[in-house]
């Protein structure tokens, strides 16, 4: 099943994607839970409950899409270096701060994002040239937890993903280096787009999909799930053994090679290019950048 969050006349509203992709069903929701996303969804899920009934489909057309998740209850947790192509375009970045400890990580390398860098699907990723002029793209399997806890097996880590999304980890590679660390640099407003719909676990085959990044119609990111080096569950494992995950927590998986740094010299983002990511079985997440007013 395909959900999307999105707004229709000024009233946000969480409904069931199309099989044609089209048209949204409405989920019966009070406006609170709405404007929470599918996060509310979650919570029915984790508490046994069943699905709200949707009314009448309404086109598609005619709502503005919200990230599946439009403000996380917290930080966005992310992945680094998890396609071994990209740990060594990155290592020989010059901005890698795990470089010292080789090039393929020993563990899951981890950081994370602020809920407020979360934008949605057709949203302009702002580039403010006074902060950053290296703003960079980075396609991602985003996780989204159900059933929360703490010290989760590997082996049973996979019973706690509610469903799948698609993220861009847009990151200020010029912050990143001057920082030693990523928060900052990767926690910029509008930083983090995120959808364009969220598709339930049972809905998505984990180990096969494709992913892949267009920067205005030049194919630059082209790899596959299977390919993690720490695929879902080590990852959840890992970030569960002391911090205990709550439902609608959203994990970023990493991305593979053919990021802005990858290239000699680097290719940044610069307002107007159009950034389209897809992942197979979940959909497309576009946005255009944009410089920032004033």
């Amino acid at each position: 099943m395909k959900i999307v969050a999105y707004e229709i006349n000024g009233a946000p509203g969480v409904g069931v994607l199309g099989e044609d992709g089209t048209s949204v069903a409405p989920f019966a929701l009070s406006p609170e839970e709405a404007a929470e996303g599918v996060q509310s969804l979650v919570e029915r899920a984790v508490a046994g409950e069943a699905l709200p009934e949707t009314g009448a489909p309404v086109p598609l057309d005619t709502v503005r899409l919200r990230a599946p998740l439009p403000r996380p209850r917290r930080n966005v947790f992310c992945v680094g270096k998890n396609y071994y192509d990209h740990a060594h375009e990155f290592s020989k970045s010059g901005f890698d701060s795990s470089a010292a400890a080789g090039t393929i990580p020993k563990a899951p390398i981890v950081f994370s994002k602020v809920p407020e860098s979360v934008c949605a699907h057709g949203d302009a990723i702002l580039m403010d040239a006074a902060v950053s002029t290296t703003l960079d793209y980075e396609v991602e399997l985003g996780v989204i937890i159900g059933k929360g806890g703490r010290g989760i097996a590997k082996e049973n880590a996979l019973d706690h993903v509610w469903g799948y999304t698609v993220i861009n980890d847009a990151t200020a590679r010029d912050l990143q280096g001057l920082h030693s660390q990523w928060l900052i640099g990767k926690s910029q407003d509008t930083f983090c787009p995120m959808g364009p719909c969220a598709v339930t676990a049972d809905q998505f085959d984990l180990g096969d999909a494709f992913v892949k990044t267009w920067i205005n119609g030049e194919l630059r990111q082209d790899s596959n799930t299977g390919l993690l080096i720490f695929d879902v569950p080590t990852i959840i494992a890992t970030i569960a053994a002391g911090i205990t995950l709550i439902p609608g927590d959203v994990i970023a998986t990493g991305t593979p090679a053919g990021v802005g740094i990858g290239f000699d010299p680097p290719v940044y983002l610069v307002p107007g290019d159009v950034v389209r990511m897809e992942i197979e079985g979940i959909g497309v997440l576009e946005n255009r950048v944009e410089a920032r007013p004033g």
